[in-house]
């Protein structure tokens, strides 16, 4: 699929976690581009020029309401929940008797098909969808500069925490995710396979804390931890199985597994993606939040 493939304005788009990260940017981008949209969300919360709809992963008497007029899905797994299959492919299939043909899962670029976490899930989709794409995207840019650990470690104590070491990342801005998951959803044929969404360049997190640093005239710093350090830390705010998946990608990182970049969102949305320093300049100074 390029930039090129026509896309189709008709079909109704359930988008999960509508008011998240990714799901209130998809959500948005689909509206803005004319589609029809039901936002979902626990609260069902209103979303400008989406029809807002109660859905809880957990309360399967969300489900039918929410499906309902959709044939297209965008998939936001349930937020710390380290094994997500049995969670969600209840949902999946009755949205697959209720004539959804066409499925959009977040997944990460860390996970690979019938890997842990939301990797089952990933696995499943072909055989449940007729068309299908999942989203790999690296760790978020917005990680920086919104309501992750990593932006309240800034804002309060001007330093940022892990046990990635030196190792790069080619962190990805949640505005290009959106754009990828909107032609994925839309476009005439779904992509059919998994892709690898990064930014521009690969960077180190003593990159990210010198570009935050110039960015907004504050000192921030890089300091690492033991992977169990890491670990220790966000198991006081997050179930212990997830700190410790979390905590293994860090080590991961440290050993180079995300140093790389790909082309996805050139390709699919025919622009390049946006830097990290782009991100922070539009996120930061519009907004002071550092």
């Amino acid at each position: 699929m390029t930039a090129t493939a026509t896309s189709t304005a008709t079909g109704t788009t359930l988008v999960i976690g509508a008011t998240g990260t990714t799901g209130g940017r998809t959500a948005a981008q689909l509206v803005a581009a004319g589609h029809r949209v039901k936002a979902a969300g626990r609260r069902a919360t209103p979303v400008t020029g989406a029809e807002p709809v109660r859905f809880d992963w957990y309360d399967p008497s969300t489900f039918g309401d929410a499906l309902a007029g959709a044939d297209r899905i965008y998939l936001v797994p349930p937020v710390g929940e380290p094994d997500p299959a049995p969670v969600m492919l209840p949902f999946l299939q009755q949205a697959r008797t209720a004539d959804v043909r066409r499925a959009v899962l977040l997944s990460a670029s860390a996970i690979a098909e019938g890997g842990p976490a939301v990797g089952q899930v990933h696995r499943a989709l072909p055989d449940l969808f007729d068309q299908w794409a999942v989203l790999r995207p690296s760790w978020f840019m917005q990680n920086f500069t919104g309501a992750h650990t990593h932006a309240r470690s800034i804002r309060d104590d001007g330093v940022i925490l892990t046990a990635t070491g030196t190792g790069r990342v080619g962190f990805v801005d949640a505005d290009d995710i959106a754009a990828v998951a909107v032609r994925a959803l839309t476009d005439d044929r779904a992509p059919g396979t998994d892709l690898v969404l990064t930014g521009p360049e690969a960077l180190s997190h003593d990159d990210i804390a010198t570009i935050l640093t110039e960015v907004t005239g504050r000192p921030v710093a890089h300091r690492s931890l033991t992977r169990e350090q890491l670990c220790d830390r966000l198991a006081a705010q997050i179930p212990p199985a997830f700190a410790a998946m979390l905590a293994d990608m860090d080590r991961a990182i440290a050993a180079g597994a995300e140093d790389r970049t790909t082309d996805t969102v050139q390709r699919l949305t025919g622009r390049p993606p946006n830097s990290f320093r782009a991100v922070a300049e539009r996120e930061l100074l519009r907004t002071p939040r550092l």
